[in-house]
């Protein structure tokens, strides 16, 4: 796999349409919103469990593709096969070289790993990750709507209620919604001699695939239609970086036309880039 010698930023613009892109269980599953700005919020976890499923739907189970936070699997299961494969005794206590040997293992075994990194000392230890790829917040341009909707269901749930007609339920979702997240790339801790993961060309080419594709392939009626919109990544020349990240990110500006209110498309909005304002060694890169 090539390795990575170059640093990243990006900006990704999203949208969603009759539906909850995030549902945040301390209110009842209500869309997440910042109480004081009324902006919609998604968490950057939201974010990676669709690019993680995106890449099992790709890769399967396929060698150095495997995803370690997975539902159904145990995390202390990897750890053991861990420590089986460079010669460790599970449940035995294993010296620092032993534990970077295990965390070598997960890294090259388990894209996830490679890419956000994880703390992997619980159970058999093999140590920390610090991932090369993080991810902000999501927020909204505009602050969004929480709309509860009333549904009813032509059956019931338990026999005693059998003589019910139906049963009423709720949905809650956000009208139309345009949120923007920007995210960050660190060669140096991919590729760092005793702290990188290995995250390669290979590697960041499939995360840019999985953020343009990662809604297609998560369909259901509570999410309404999500859909990736833009997605503009600056490319430094060195593996340092050539600028500020916030400065770049400044260049990317979205503004909701007048006419639109309230903003019920992606038409409703304008989005500019201030290509002249591109820093000397930083390429602007428009994947979408």
């Amino acid at each position: 796999m090539a390795t990575l010698s170059n640093r990243y930023e990006f900006v990704l613009l999203y949208d969603v349409e009759n539906g909850n892109p995030n549902g945040d269980p301390d209110a009842g599953n209500m869309p997440r919103i910042d109480p004081e700005t009324g902006y919609g919020i998604v968490t950057d976890v939201c974010l990676k469990r669709k690019i993680r499923n995106y890449v099992e739907m790709v890769k399967g189970d396929t060698a150095g593709y495997r995803i370690y936070i997975k539902e159904g699997i145990p995390l202390n299961a990897n750890h053991k096969e861990a420590y089986l494969a460079v010669g460790l005794e599970p449940g035995k206590k294993a010296d620092v070289a032993g534990v970077n040997k295990a965390r070598a293992w997960m890294c090259q075994n388990f894209y996830d790993i490679r890419t956000f990194g994880a703390v992997l000392s619980v159970g058999d230890n093999c140590g920390q990750v610090r991932g090369p790829v993080q991810l902000n917040f999501s927020r909204s341009i505009d602050p969004i709507v929480q709309q509860e909707v009333t549904i009813t269901r032509l059956t019931v749930t338990r026999e005693e209620e059998a003589d019910k007609e139906r049963t009423m339920g709720r949905k809650h979702i956000v009208p139309y919604g345009l949120y923007r997240v920007e995210g960050y790339i660190s060669a140096k801790l991919a590729n760092d001699p005793t702290k990188g993961t290995g995250f390669s060309e290979e590697d960041l080419d499939l995360f840019w695939e999985a953020l343009i594709n990662m809604f297609e392939h998560d369909r259901s009626a509570a999410r309404g239609k999500m859909a990736t919109r833009k997605l503009f990544v600056f490319k430094h020349e060195s593996d340092l970086g050539n600028a500020p990240a916030h400065k770049l990110f400044d260049l990317v500006k979205v503004q909701r036309k007048p006419e639109a209110n309230p903003p019920r498309s992606f038409s409703d909005y304008e989005v500019t880039v201030d290509k002249a304002g591109v820093p000397q060694g930083v390429e602007l890169i428009e994947k979408l």
